[in-house]
């Protein structure tokens, strides 16, 4: 390998990520279900022909189930794979529902890169409308399993398989639109590929790859990493509940070791996870050397740039590898269940892993991560139309993320990149819905000197007899609050009064009655009784905290009009010199909030512990 020419590195670099771009944008346009095409739930991504990911805006599937089943010599122009199978997949997909589509580029007659989009489709067939039946036991009741196959070849459809595929669907005509998208775009995308290297020449290019990916080795070792102190660092987190047993805590642990003098200078030891659940919230994650989960986690790390400046401008791509070492544990836990063990709802797991990794770092370079976030959950409404054809709603309503050192959490993001509520236009003329509120959850952010971002307040009245149906966590347990910020609020539903858990698949909704929906807020960071009073009393004008909040946890009496309060200055510094004797002498540095005491009958691991 020869040094490769910067500018031209800036040129190729330049080049992947409009083309990763184009073919998210050619898939938004031409798909046909609101999953891909309203939500935005599918993400594209470039790989060079050691299956490396070359780009780092979204993240992506794998290439190497593929490349194992039909070697690389054996592929041809026009040729499209296919694959969602969850134990097949080495791990680069999570539940069925993801279907996964890559394309081979070619240069000189032979395969130079990959071009991949993988999403989330509306259903995929099993046991209930969605393929994520909540009380699975087996992969066998989640949906039509597809190990890599060849989907086209020389640029000729499989019409058989495609038929198989969408005869199982219930949605079948929204899943041929969406999987004729995909693939057009990511055959697309391989032409714009084939013309870089046409234009450039494939050492040359090959070089830049190389130059790109050890950009990024580079600056996560010297900027973010060498941040964190040496040592063995732990923390832990919980799903609360699996579907199928009575709620109890579900362990995802990391044991932390950082030794900056090593090739690989992170060790992310996952021993004392919980066995896998009968349920369907196991990932399978522990295949590849868990190279699916480096990238995952990985851009966690940003949060110890320098700036949150310099943190956006930090990609994730195929060079945070090396920096990182991955230990499972033995199989039949939640991050290496034996098959046929059920996975739809994995991201109970593979979300809270997110969440373990700040935890973690937070401890080790006190407290300068962000607060947690869970912003991620399934809701919809499924039935029949008025037309007797059935409907499937579904969304992914996003939540509150953490406070930060620096700054208040952002309100209703979604953790998957882009990725988007539906439009209450779109759901009100496709359905048989009338959207009456959509809002932000007032008091739902964790109080803290900076406040946890705020979930969605949602009410749909259902003009239909219906069912309702949720994949959701955090609807016990709350995104803890870091250095004395205190937890946000959990997820809720309620129909008509009636609680919902978070997962179920049908429960019954008569026309006339409305689903209100309040999705979880993001842990507070920094003691809330050191929130400037103003401050409380603007998010209070923003509707964002309530005047008993103020009070309550911020210890800011108000006075004055509702739309209009103003500080009690005397009232506030009597009552916050009352509040803060009530405080221990060391502030707990994590807040799990009420429902962790209530579920667990008390703390089960000494390291949740006071700074």
């Amino acid at each position: 390998m020869t040094a490769a020419d910067p500018v031209l590195v800036e040129i190729v670099e330049g080049t992947l990520a409009s083309v990763e771009r184009e073919v998210e944008t050619a898939i938004a346009r031409t798909a046909r279900s609101p999953m891909i095409r309203d939500a935005h739930d599918f993400r594209a991504g470039i790989h060079d022909v050691r299956l490396r990911k070359l780009t780092g805006r979204s993240y992506s599937a794998l290439v190497q189930p593929v490349v194992r089943d039909f070697p690389v010599a054996e592929m041809n122009p026009g040729d499209v794979f296919f694959h969602n199978d969850v134990y097949l997949s080495e791990g680069g997909i999570g539940h069925l529902p993801d279907l996964c589509v890559t394309v081979p580029v070619f240069h000189g007659g032979e395969v130079v890169a990959f071009v991949q989009a993988f999403g989330h489709h509306d259903d995929i067939g099993g046991a209930c409308p969605g393929s994520m039946p909540s009380g699975a036991r087996s992969v066998f009741e989640e949906g039509l399993m597809v190990p890599p196959i060849r989907l086209w070849d020389r640029g000729v459809p499989n019409r058989a398989a495609l038929t198989i595929m969408t005869r199982n669907s219930r949605t079948p005509d929204s899943l041929a639109g969406d999987l004729d998208a995909e693939c057009s775009a990511c055959l697309m995308g391989a032409r714009r590929l084939e013309e870089l290297f046409d234009r450039y020449g494939r050492e040359a290019v090959e070089d830049c790859f190389e130059a790109i990916l050890a950009k990024t080795t580079e600056t996560f070792r010297r900027e973010l990493l060498a941040r964190i102190p040496e040592g063995v660092h732990v923390w832990e987190d919980y799903a609360e509940h699996d579907g199928v047993d009575a709620p109890r805590l579900h362990a995802q642990r990391i044991t932390l070791t950082v030794d900056h003098s090593a090739d690989r200078p992170l060790v992310i030891d996952f021993t004392g996870t919980s066995p896998q659940a009968r349920g369907p919230i196991n990932h399978a994650g522990d295949y590849a050397d868990g190279v699916f989960l480096k990238k995952w986690l990985a851009p966690i790390l940003r949060n110890l740039a320098e700036t949150p400046e310099r943190m956006a401008e930090l990609d994730v791509n195929e060079g945070v590898v090396p920096l990182i070492e991955m230990r499972f544990p033995a199989k039949g836990t939640l991050l290496t269940p034996v098959f046929p063990a059920p996975t739809n709802a994995r991201t109970f797991v593979i979300l809270r892993l997110l969440g373990v990794l700040a935890g973690v770092l937070a401890k080790a370079t006190g407290g300068r991560m962000p607060a947690d976030q869970e912003t991620i959950r399934y809701t919809g409404v499924h039935g029949t139309g008025a037309d007797g054809a059935p409907y499937l709603m579904r969304e992914v309503l996003g939540g509150g993320s953490g406070g930060r050192w620096y700054a208040d959490g952002e309100d209703t993001i979604h953790v998957v990149p882009d990725s988007r509520n539906i439009p209450v236009e779109f759901a009100e003329s496709r359905w048989p819905l009338r959207v009456e509120r959509l809002g932000l959850a007032v008091d739902s952010g964790g109080p803290g000197l900076h406040r946890g971002g705020l979930g969605y307040d949602k009410h749909i009245r259902v003009l239909r007899d219906a069912s309702f149906m949720s994949v959701a966590d955090r609807s016990i347990l709350s995104c803890w609050g870091v250095n004395g910020g205190r937890a946000g609020r959990p997820f809720t539903v309620e129909i008509e009064g009636r609680p919902m858990e978070g997962l179920v698949d049908d429960a019954p909704v008569r026309a006339g009655e409305v689903i209100r929906i309040r999705t979880t807020g993001g842990g507070g960071w920094g003691c809330p009784l050191d929130r400037p009073a103003e401050a409380v009393a603007a998010d209070v004008r923003d509707g964002k905290v309530s005047v008993e909040g103020a009070r309550d946890d911020y210890g800011v009496v108000l006075h004055g009009p509702p739309g209009d309060p103003r500080v009690d200055a005397g009232a506030t510094e009597l009552r916050r010199a009352g509040l803060r004797a009530l405080l221990p002498e060391k502030g707990p540095f994590f807040d799990r909030g009420p429902g962790f005491p209530a579920l667990s009958g008390g703390l089960p691991y000494a390291e949740v512990d006071l700074l």
